[in-house]
């Protein structure tokens, strides 16, 4: 073979070379391989804060909901996501949960006069809502007849505070007394008296003159 044709194979191995060695390293600079950031721990931070920390990482942070703790402030991180101590590559994405600046509200559920009890506790509960103390009132037995949120009765679809704690208004089981129905004897009066044998036969026996109590 000549030297022309040795000369051109070996050119030929030499850019497949070159072409495999820089695949191989721009898919590395690509990949950021070898690379791993430490994410910190940013929770109970305000949200600037967090921010400034997370892009000094070359990191990046976006807010995916909100929460609401009474007792901490508003923009505060409530969790996190990835946790803090996992490791990433630059330009990660950190979701955050911010903390409200107002008390969430929550939709009253059609569960007034048209469930128990139990059904009422148990669909407001898993909604978030707290309760206070059940009232009774007259009616059938732990059937729900109304709701209260800070004493004023509320309707289904109203919106209140979660912090409201709400009171179900219930049956006791008892008839109200305008329900009862109370039995009366009739009151005959003149000859139909007579007839129905309501009128006592009695003698008026006068009281005797004092002279005669004297004589006596």
């Amino acid at each position: 073979m000549s030297k022309y044709l040795w000369g051109n194979i070996a050119a030929m191995m030499a850019v497949v070379l070159i072409v495999m060695f820089g695949v191989k390293f721009g898919i590395d600079i690509y990949t950021h391989h070898g690379e791993a950031i430490v994410i910190p721990n940013i929770k109970n931070k305000s949200f600037e804060k967090a921010k400034a920390e997370i892009e000094s990482l070359h990191l990046q942070i976006v807010v995916s909901d909100t929460g609401y703790v009474k007792n901490l402030p508003p923009d505060c991180i409530l969790e996190q996501t990835p946790a803090n101590g996992t490791k990433v590559k630059s330009g990660h994405i950190i979701y955050v949960i911010i903390n409200s600046a107002s008390t969430p509200t929550l939709a009253i559920p059609d569960v007034i006069d048209n469930s128990s009890l139990r059904e009422a506790e148990a669909k407001l509960t898993a909604m978030g809502f707290k309760l206070a103390t059940t009232e009774y009132i007259s009616g059938e037995k732990d059937w729900v007849y109304g709701i209260k949120a800070g004493g004023r009765h509320v309707t289904a679809g109203q919106k209140v505070s979660v912090e409201q704690r709400l009171t179900i208004i219930v049956g006791n089981g008892k008839l109200d007394s305008s329900d009862s129905i109370d039995f009366v004897d009739p009151v005959y009066s003149g000859s139909m008296a007579e007839e129905q044998g309501d009128i006592d036969e009695f003698e008026v026996v006068d009281e005797p003159p004092a002279e005669e109590k004297t004589n006596e």
